[in-house]
């Protein structure tokens, strides 16, 4: 095709517009309100000038026969069907030549099947953009962004479509997408350490559960009907990968991260599978010499996962330092009492205790043992430590701070737990949010392309895939 055309159907329409919006502009002197008015203009002539290229190159290629034969089918022009697309330089109306089959049947849009659009009324750049848009602010927020920044202005109704579309395609190609985005990552070269970790957060679902606390009760007014909350937890991975540490017993250096998401579901099935699976493809790579590490907070049902799969056998594992401060507090907290000196001076002993020598866990209980053997306690108080005992008991053989530190190795869980909120809490616990199961899912899964730098690479994979590999009829 000659682009000539193209260049004079954008030239003309340029000049047009741009002509048209600069007559009644006082240029005789600059002003902040000239250069923005002439800004606008050039905004506008721009978006004129890309639709009227764009619709000229097309139409470049479109079928002029009175008949085609497709896949054994004679279809015969029927009309010149309009049809609006939104594009990236605007709304395009668009006259496609129009087949069908003498018997009926659907018919047949040479020109929107050259250019991948069957059935589509948004280019792929545009759904590109609201795709990764949608994954970081609200539809209506990201109308209002586009609104600002970008030629072409969705509604958000169209957005959600996109969302949902999207959504639905990306629950039928499943793990094979995932996987052949998997085999074109290499591992960072310098990594000396795999960290793998799991943790939930709490996310506010569309559905019915029981409410918690008191009814709001008010003087003299009748009690209202309240509509039941229900939280559940949604659950993420983190793979991170360490290199060597710049000093001794500092912690290295993060290279990067690859994360799983997943809606809450009854024992987290598939957020494991999926977790296992992304650890399967990183071990085939991995050197034999790189430490591999599990290492999560004191949530019991983690560490019985941890035990009883297989995966797990040969990996180091630790609970989160922070989250064994956590407990060390509270134990000072139920000797000594919030906030005393005694409590302070107990806490910062037993810390270092932790941090730099082997047997550290072994001394908190031995002090925790000792002041429950030899003081008298009130109820509460003595569930208080017998809750922090129990806690550095079931967990002191995952608490040998001092040699992970020597061996260069992370002892704090902040890449998962920075993941729960930038990830799930960030997007999903805004003020007022209720999110149905998929409309969760669909946000988290586009949410950890992006967060695990992979959102290039399933561009790639949606530019291959969505045409050849999924019918919307299904």
């Amino acid at each position: 095709m000659d682009i000539a055309p193209v260049l004079e159907a954008a030239t003309q329409e340029f000049k047009q517009k741009l002509s048209h919006q600069c007559k009644d502009l006082d240029l005789d002197r600059l002003t902040p309100e000239l250069a923005e008015q002439l800004s606008r203009g050039l905004k506008q002539a721009l978006s004129a000038a890309g639709v009227a290229g764009f619709r000229t190159f097309l139409q470049g290629y479109e079928e002029e026969a009175p008949t085609l034969a497709i896949d054994g089918d004679l279809y015969r022009w029927k009309v010149a069907s309009p049809k609006r697309f939104l594009t990236p330089f605007g709304e395009m109306v668009l006259e496609r030549n129009l087949y069908q089959r003498d018997y009926g049947g659907p018919a047949y849009v040479p020109l929107d099947r050259h250019w991948g659009m069957e059935g589509e009324f948004a280019t792929v750049d545009v759904r590109e953009s609201v795709l990764f848009s949608c994954a970081l602010v609200t539809p209506d927020e990201t109308v209002q962004l586009l609104q600002k920044s970008a030629l072409f202005h969705p509604s958000a109704t169209a957005l959600q479509h996109i969302l949902e579309e999207t959504g639905v395609w990306l629950e039928y190609e499943g793990e094979d997408l995932n996987a052949a985005i998997r085999q074109k990552e290499s591992i960072p070269e310098e990594t000396q350490v795999l960290v793998t970790s799991l943790d939930g957060v709490h996310v506010r679902l569309d559905e019915e559960g029981v409410k918690q606390g008191r009814p709001v009760e008010r003087p003299g007014q009748p009690t209202e009907a309240e509509t039941p909350t229900c939280f559940k937890r949604a659950m993420v991975g983190s793979l991170s990968f360490y290199g060597a540490p710049l000093e001794a017993q500092t912690t290295p250096p993060r290279l990067t991260a690859r994360y799983v998401a997943q809606m809450p579901e009854e024992k987290a099935v598939t957020l494991k599978t999926r977790f296992e699976t992304e650890i399967r493809q990183v071990q085939a790579a991995l050197s034999p010499s790189v430490k591999k590490v599990l290492l999560c907070d004191g949530e019991r049902s983690l560490w019985t996962y941890a035990e009883e799969t297989p995966l797990f056998a040969d990996y180091l594992v630790l609970v989160d330092f922070y989250h064994t401060c956590e407990h060390l507090a509270g134990a000072a907290e139920a000797l000594w009492g919030a906030g005393s000196p005694k409590a302070n001076q107990w806490y910062e002993e037993y810390r270092h205790q932790l941090l730099h020598e082997e047997q550290g866990a072994h001394h908190v209980l031995r002090s925790i043992n000792y002041y429950l053997r030899t003081r008298r306690w009130s109820k509460v108080r003595r569930e208080a430590m017998d809750c922090q005992r129990t806690f550095f008991q079931r967990n002191k053989g995952r608490m040998n701070y001092a040699a992970f530190r020597q061996q260069g190795v992370p002892i704090g869980s902040g890449p998962v737990e920075a993941a729960c909120k930038t990830l799930v809490k960030t997007r999903l616990c805004r003020s007022g949010m209720r999110w149905s199961w998929p409309g969760g899912q669909r946000v988290l899964q586009l949410r950890t392309y992006i967060k695990s730098d992979r959102w290039n690479a399933f561009w790639e994979q949606y530019k291959q895939r969505w045409p050849a590999h999924y019918e919307k009829a299904a």
